[in-house]
């Protein structure tokens, strides 16, 4: 037996013999993301690129679940968990069933580029509802069960996650090819590094994927400081580029001339595989002595390194996960508990829950109403059935439901030949026939998302701004005008300011194939709301720095100023009302006794706060957070571990220490008052000296 089929060795021994079994050329081969076959080993061709954001994506029929900013809005970290196991299942059926056809084609391979862990530092930035909001420790706490979920527990990884941008990396998209993210060691350690250190040193994350933009002038996918840090935290598994990355190094970053010195520099610093076409020059940067054999093997090592533990030159326990798995009912439950959980309750007057029994005709409006796009956000599979917030609606309420779509998302009107605003008209009939009315308003992944793969007129996906679309707005006052009582509903993947007036505002982000049966649940009060903000929403983008500025001055709940806070981080209405008392921390951790004072069974989220007298701390940083329910007068004494590293704050040279003796502990249902300038109800806060 050759060693490299010997399962008693480890993949790196088995890995190494494999390697040794090609020749320089072959192993040069298979470090791009499309790999040949290697006859050796049986090993069909292999695609290395797949996407499983918040489903397995671009590969025909999976389950979509919440767009990864829904799934932060839940703060639930055994959602998260499942939530991956669902994705990781489906890609083992998708794969398994492409082996048997012989199809090793993109998007059908196990290396899943998944979760996004970027800092949603910005809320202009078009890919920010790729992430898990805009808190470090948030982020982190998520992303370590996503990849949990995505790699699974056994001997061979179920599917391999990637932990990426690495880093700094989040905006402008018009840029990002030449872009110089500088950023202080204070912000490096504090904010833009930890969720990548807790991917590689908890989750044992298969992969990290480097960033398009530079970083403090290196660029990311060749970075010695960043390369360096992953050493530090031991990662061992296989690195590999953003798609045509390393030729922004020649082409953009004029960090080198050709295309084989950019490929040479991204190998030597560690750069396993090459999404994009750049390593074809690999041999000719080895003929110009820019690089030895050894770092060609290297980089084929860790590339078949992640392939054994994947299990591809073994019987896994995966191989048999059938092909019916795809959309199955179970998962279809999961994504619809996501998009319940995930929903963010801003506004109520008190109309919600709305009464069946009181309500004859209800008027849906809006360009998002009946749309497919406002569900799915970006990098999604296809659902082999949707429910549009319009269809939640009608499937959940037995009175008259009129429809009209108001106005185009963002044109001022919706075909051609007519005049602008040619269907204000029939939404404001609709709304005078209404005893109530549910306006579906927002953006969609074609006005926030990745450069290239959005067809907006603004700044290759990102937002100029935080408001809604003119076309949108205007709608917004035609409706209200008439005088019913009006829902908001916002689809975004953002902070957005409405501006205009309502009676409630439920912000669903981008929900998934069952986010109008969600909806509907919610308006007529079969659940409550639970969900909560991962990003702050701002007044106006004008107050925030500028987009290209990576300090976090000014920036996230943590360092922003209280007066452009719309509404804060962390912050979600129920149906009831939780209040805290009792609060004490010892050994590691907080015990606070949460009451239900309200009338209804909910869901809500408890959150921990910390703030420090030390110099240069933030004005306060989530550091533990739970998700409870209870009913009616119900109390429970509820224990949140909170990590020695909550106490310790970031210096300007990057040292992470304990500093200050005086910290103050909050425990509520949104960020501290005293620091969003809001008036967040039922909180808690004691002082604490280390």
């Amino acid at each position: 037996m050759n060693d490299f089929m010997n399962p008693e060795l480890s993949p790196h021994k088995r890995a190494e013999a494999l390697a040794d079994e090609l020749t320089t050329q072959q192993q040069a081969e298979q470090l791009t993301y499309d790999a040949p076959p290697i006859p050796a080993a049986g090993l069909p061709a292999y695609n290395w690129w797949n996407e499983g954001l918040h489903g397995v994506a671009r590969a025909g029929t999976a389950t979509v679940f919440p767009q990864a900013i829904g799934l932060a809005a839940v703060f639930d970290r055994d959602v998260i968990r499942r939530v991956g196991h669902a994705i990781a299942t489906e890609a083992r059926a998708k794969y398994n069933a492409a082996q048997r056809h012989g199809d090793c084609d993109i998007y059908k391979g196990l290396t899943l580029w998944t979760p996004n862990i970027n800092i949603f530092r910005d809320p202009r930035w078009g890919r920010g509802h790729e992430t898990y909001g805009e808190c470090p420790y948030l982020t982190a706490e998520l992303g370590v069960e996503m990849v949990k979920g995505l790699q699974g527990d056994g001997k061979y990884l179920m599917t391999a996650a990637c932990a990426k941008h690495f880093a700094v990396h989040s905006g402008p998209e018009s840029l990002r090819h030449e872009f110089d993210a500088k950023a202080s060691p204070k912000d490096m350690e504090e904010t833009y590094l930890p969720a990548f250190k807790a991917l590689v040193t908890k989750a044992r994350v298969e992969s990290v994927m480097g960033a398009y933009n530079r970083v403090n002038g290196e660029p990311a996918c060749a970075s010695t400081a960043l390369f360096k840090k992953l050493k530090e935290w031991g990662f061992d598994g296989y690195f590999v580029s953003d798609c045509w990355a390393i030729r922004d190094f020649h082409e953009h970053h004029m960090v080198t001339s050709t295309a084989a010195e950019s490929a040479a520099m991204a190998i030597k610093a560690g750069c396993d595989i090459n999404c994009g076409n750049t390593y074809l020059h690999l041999l000719s940067a080895l003929k110009q002595e820019l690089i030895s054999p050894d770092d060609i093997r290297n980089a084929c090592v860790h590339a078949l390194r992640t392939r054994i533990r994947l299990g591809q030159l073994d019987k896994t326990e995966y191989d048999n996960i059938p092909y019916e798995k795809i959309a199955c009912a179970e998962h279809k439950e999961l994504a619809l508990e996501c998009a319940e959980k995930s929903a963010v309750l801003l506004k109520n007057n008190g109309i919600l829950p709305l009464s069946r029994d009181n309500i004859r005709t209800l008027a849906v409006i809006g360009p998002n109403a009946n749309s497919c796009a406002a569900l799915y956000g970006n990098y999604n599979g296809t659902a082999d059935s949707l429910s549009t917030f319009l269809a939640g609606i009608q499937e959940n309420f037995s009175g008259r439901v009129l429809y009209a779509e108001g106005c185009h998302l963002y044109k001022d009107r919706t075909q051609g030949l007519v005049r602008a605003g040619d269907r204000l008209c029939e939404a404001i009939s609709a709304a005078e026939c209404a005893d109530a009315v549910i306006l579906c308003l927002g953006l969609d992944a074609t006005l926030e998302g990745e450069e290239g793969d959005t067809g907006n007129e603004f700044s290759s996906g990102d937002k100029k701004d935080l408001r809604l679309p003119e076309s949108q707005r205007e709608l917004l006052e035609k409706v209200r005008a008439v005088g019913k009582p009006t829902v908001v509903v916002l689809a975004a993947g953002s902070s957005v300011n409405i501006e205009g007036s309502c009676d409630a505002l439920i912000d669903m982000w981008y929900p998934g194939q069952c986010g109008g049966t969600a909806l509907a649940k919610i308006l007529f009060g079969d659940i409550s709301p639970s969900g909560k903000l991962p990003v702050t929403f701002y007044k106006d983008s004008d107050k925030l720095p500028e987009f290209t500025d990576y300090s976090m001055k000014n920036r996230t709940y943590r360092y922003c100023s209280a007066d452009n806070i719309l509404y804060p981080f962390g912050y979600g209405l129920t149906y009831s009302r939780f209040e805290c008392g009792d609060m004490k921390y010892s050994a590691g951790s907080v015990e606070v006794t949460v009451t239900n004072v309200g009338g209804r069974f909910t869901e809500d989220v408890l959150q921990i706060y910390i703030s420090s007298d030390a110099e240069g701390a933030p004005k306060c940083s989530l550091c533990g957070f739970e998700r409870i329910g209870l009913e009616a007068g119900e109390s429970r004494k509820i224990v949140v571990p909170i990590d020695d590293s909550a106490f310790e704050t970031v210096d300007e040279n990057g040292v992470r220490a304990l500093r200050g003796g005086k910290f103050k502990l909050y425990a509520g249902f949104c960020m501290p008052s005293e620091h969003s300038g809001f008036n967040v109800y039922g909180e808690a806060a004691i002082e604490v000296e280390r």
